[in-house]
């Protein structure tokens, strides 16, 4: 998935708005490789790189026990911890949100939240899904504009 800068611009504005009503320390995008796509908050002195991959792990472990037991996927899961609790759900299918909550907030005020934010996020999370799926074989935006580079300007750049 090519996430453009108006693509992250749109994900930071809507997780910033679903932290702060639900009253979250940290809203994060992540795809289900593990690579993060965009934030809102703050981690204190966690490792988002090491979040990311973790939680599409754990989601992807928990898809795999949804198999087992005959169900297609958990659209959602949730972990409670003492000082700080975790939500996770998918969206559009192809990224995981996590909101990470303390005693500010509550399971069932991140729930909502992130249900009344949800059409708005997975239709934000279509925009470049869509680009993608419409764009020709070999046409993504890092080439873009490379067939009319050639040789003779490769050798004046640098020649």
């Amino acid at each position: 998935m090519v996430i453009l800068q108006e693509d992250h611009d749109r994900f930071v504005e809507i997780l910033e708005r679903l932290r702060e009503e639900s009253n979250s320390r940290f809203a994060f995008l992540i795809d289900k490789a593990g690579q993060s796509i965009a934030s809102a908050g703050s981690i204190n002195d966690g490792d988002p790189t090491a979040l990311a991959s973790l939680t599409a792990g754990n989601v992807a472990a928990t898809e795999g026990l949804a198999q087992v037991i005959g169900e297609a996927s958990f659209s959602t899961l949730y972990h409670e911890g003492e000082q700080e609790s975790l939500y996770i759900s998918l969206v559009a299918d192809r990224v995981i949100l996590l909101v990470i909550f303390d005693e500010q907030s509550s399971l069932g005020l991140v729930r909502l939240r992130v249900k009344q934010r949800g059409d708005e996020l997975d239709a934000a999370v279509r925009v470049p899904l869509e680009r993608e799926k419409n764009q020709p074989a070999g046409a993504g935006v890092a080439t873009a504009g490379l067939d009319d580079i050639s040789d003779a300007d490769i050798d004046a750049l640098f020649g």
